[in-house]
């Protein structure tokens, strides 16, 4: 029985395992979270001062997306903490409950209210006032978002180039909940902008209240849409999200090459945080090795595994004979 304890053979590909620091995510929350109070205020006043339906809407949906970034550093902060007794694999999965928390207040807080309040002015008569101070506010807020889409958007594509997908594939597919909120909200707020602005525009040009509010209804629409696409995906990490199978063949690879395992019969990865997979995983041991002998040399094959970053922990069972083997595609 081969004894070694170090892993060899070829480093498999690992979930967004890019060098990215930790704090990465963190910073993108932060400047998201700057960028939406300074927004929201700002819309406020404007909508308070022109009377706009489209700019009511846009102050409700930075509102929103200011209290999501709480919940969002929330998540980030209780994600982090490190196993315990009572929690021996880690909080990772309290990052998908807090996000759950901000996409549905994003439904509730954003989407819902921009709807009722534009189906309520449908009726509303009267030109705009002041649409020049809404333009203006609207013109800032677009800098502002642009600021914090760019930090998002940065790290997304330093993300996405590393595991050879593309942008919007890996924001889908990221297991870090606050990157996805944050990329798909700053999305959502600067096609909102556009809309609040149109109607504006279409209002001050015919006189007609119906277009504002037509496009409080559409930003409210927008916000909606994205709030379902976060809620599903935190819904599938929250209830066992397994990895991709392209990282499946490549820790099958992983565990065929160390020296304690002659055959592999089941693999499994799940996600249990961001970046944190628990690896589930059946093998037959090289040699006839006594029975006393066999924990150890599981252990040492978990050891090996566990050297990846994104690997929390390996649990490794003993296959049965009659259990086919698996082939790493390529071999």
């Amino acid at each position: 029985m081969e004894t070694t304890t170090r892993a060899e053979g070829p480093e498999p590909p690992t979930p967004e395992k890019d060098g990215q620091p930790k704090g990465e995510s963190a910073l993108t929350v932060l400047i998201a979270f700057g960028a939406n109070a300074a927004v929201a205020a700002a819309k406020t006043a404007a909508a308070v001062f022109t009377g706009s339906a489209s700019m009511l809407a846009e102050a409700a949906h930075s509102w929103a997306d200011t209290g999501n970034q709480v919940f969002l550093l929330v998540a980030q902060k209780k994600s982090q903490r490190p196993p315990d007794a009572s929690r021996p694999l880690g909080y990772g999965r309290e990052a998908y409950v807090w996000s759950m928390f901000a996409a549905m207040g994003l439904f509730v807080a954003g989407a819902a209210v921009s709807v009722w309040h534009g189906i309520t002015q449908l009726s509303h008569k009267g030109p705009v006032e002041s649409p020049t101070v809404a333009y203006v506010v609207l013109g800032v807020a677009f800098v502002f978002e642009s600021v914090s889409f760019a930090q998002a958007f940065r790290q997304t594509r330093g993300e996405s180039r590393s595991l050879d997908r593309d942008v919007l594939d890996h924001a889908l597919r990221t297991s870090d909940p606050t990157l996805r909120a944050v990329l798909a909200e700053d999305s959502a707020a600067l096609v909102g902008l556009v809309i609040a602005a149109l109607g504006i525009f279409l209002h001050q040009l015919t006189g007609s209240a119906v277009f504002d509010a037509l496009g409080s209804i559409l930003v409210g629409l927008l916000l909606g849409a994205v709030a379902l696409v976060l809620i599903e995906r935190n819904r599938r990490f929250l209830t066992g999200q397994e990895s991709d199978e392209r990282l499946r063949q490549g820790v099958l690879e992983r565990i065929t090459a160390l020296p304690e395992v002659s055959r592999v019969t089941y693999v499994r990865l799940e996600f249990f945080g961001p970046r944190q997979l628990v690896l589930f995983a059946r093998v037959d041991l090289e040699g006839e090795s006594p029975e006393s002998e066999v924990a150890y040399a599981l252990r040492r094959v978990e050891e090996a595994l566990e050297r990846d970053p994104a690997i929390t922990e390996a649990l490794i069972t003993l296959a049965t004979p009659e259990e086919p083997a698996l082939t790493p595609s390529g071999s």
